[in-house]
């Protein structure tokens, strides 16, 4: 539930078939699909996952100091609005699930950049004062096919493209990603996301920058740095797994979720001073979490 690219439509269309998993392992794809109930989960028409994890995650975007957050857990499907999570907020999907090959999604999304403003263990960078944080909003669209290698799993295309409305970076940023999701189970999830983050100059500028003031301010200890301009800022892959409690996916209750990934930061990102001097291009994330479904 962690990973911005893990949507609520492919996990309640997955969900819905992954019971039949370990009892149709001899039967056809066909087959096994009509010996389901589509109608008898707790993944049918209206449900809600909520929850709380703590991840550990890199200090600011090029850190090499990890630090501990809390981490709300909220996804699920009300009134055919599918509502998915992103890294410090949300997404709605308007397009109602369907039962076919292919689905789609498109809604909107919005989520809370707090780059630099929190928990800056780096005492030279910290020194330098924190940045304000951005609220970031714009569309979301994706495709998912469905049943790629056999009867229960999916593969999701996607794409946040979002805007600064809060005066911080007053940018823009577009965050594309893949997932394929599987059940390993009757009662264990699993799914792998390659993402990658693109911004304009507007970005780097606020980010990256280091002024000939807070070349100064540091002692030298950062050196002067100008962004070329906007370009790709990371790229990463996501492991999600997620596990029910009595063994069941499909009637909800209570579940785990464990998630690990690792990225590198690229361009400016990986060139700036805050990055090069100061912290790491390899980025490593890891979450725990659990969550109550009903």
């Amino acid at each position: 539930m962690f990973s911005n690219s893990f949507k609520a439509g492919s996990l309640k269309a997955s969900l819905a078939l992954a019971a039949a998993t370990l009892m149709s392992a001899g039967a056809s794809a066909q087959d096994s699909d009509e010996q389901i109930d589509m109608s008898d989960t707790a993944f049918s028409g209206d449900y809600l996952s909520v929850g709380v994890g703590v991840a550990v995650n890199p200090s600011y975007l090029g850190s090499d100091d990890y630090v501990f957050t809390p981490l709300p857990i909220v996804q699920g499907s009300l009134g055919g609005v599918g509502i998915s999570p992103r890294g410090g907020g949300l997404a709605l999907d308007f397009i109602p699930d369907g039962d076919g090959k292919i689905g789609f999604d498109l809604g909107v999304a919005a989520r809370l950049r707090a780059n630099r403003n929190t928990q800056i263990k780096d005492e030279v960078v910290a020194s330098l004062g924190k940045l304000d944080k951005a609220i970031e909003v714009g569309p979301t669209a994706g495709v998912t096919i469905n049943k790629v290698l056999h009867g229960y799993d999916s593969l999701t295309f996607s794409a946040d493209a979002v805007w600064d409305i809060n005066g911080a970076h007053d940018g823009f940023v577009v965050s594309p990603s893949v997932t394929y999701f599987t059940p390993l189970n009757r009662g264990m999830v699993a799914s792998l996301s390659l993402s990658t983050e693109y911004a304009d100059a507007k970005f780097h500028d606020y980010y990256f920058a280091v002024s000939p003031a807070q070349s100064v301010a540091t002692g030298g200890e950062l050196p002067e740095f100008q962004p070329s301009g906007g370009g790709f800022t990371r790229a990463g892959a996501t492991l999600l797994t997620g596990i029910d409690l009595d063994g069941d996916i499909t009637n909800g209750g209570f579940g785990l979720i464990v998630v690990g990934g690792y990225s590198r930061v690229l361009g400016d990102a990986a060139d700036t001073p805050f990055t090069s001097v100061r912290g790491s291009k390899d980025q490593f994330f890891g979450a725990f979490g659990v969550g109550y479904t009903f």
